[in-house]
């Protein structure tokens, strides 16, 4: 599985031509890209700022608070996919190697259920 043969590649290529129509890729450092993810969880996180874990599951559904988060999330995809494509990072590949680095860290006998950090399984 590589970003080449999966769709991934299309987005990618979207986010790409976007910002060079734009003369944007001056602005795209690795730096900037990786504050401008921060930036943007931040501005998603704060829609469920000092609520308790139940009302921002309800409140999701709600169609303005969800349309919204929708953009939020967009933007930390486009700003994540825009990194990856500055420094030629497969997305696929990156996805596949750390989620079995997580399933070693991670087993179910011992994590299934569990809120807590590999070291204290």
């Amino acid at each position: 599985m590589n970003d080449a043969s999966t769709q991934l590649q299309v987005i990618k290529d979207r986010v790409l031509a976007f910002a060079k129509e734009r003369d944007w890729e001056q602005f795209h450092s690795p730096k900037n890209l990786s504050m401008a993810i921060a930036a943007e969880a931040a501005e998603l996180m704060e829609h469920f700022l000092w609520q308790s874990p139940e009302a921002s599951r309800e409140d999701i559904q709600a169609e303005k608070l969800r349309a919204k988060v929708e953009e939020e999330l967009a933007d930390i995809f486009i700003f994540a996919i825009e990194f990856a494509n500055v420094t030629g990072i497969d997305i696929a590949v990156i996805i596949e190697a750390k989620m079995a680095l997580n399933a070693k860290k991670y087993p179910v006998d011992k994590a299934k259920g569990r809120s807590l950090k590999y070291t204290e399984l």
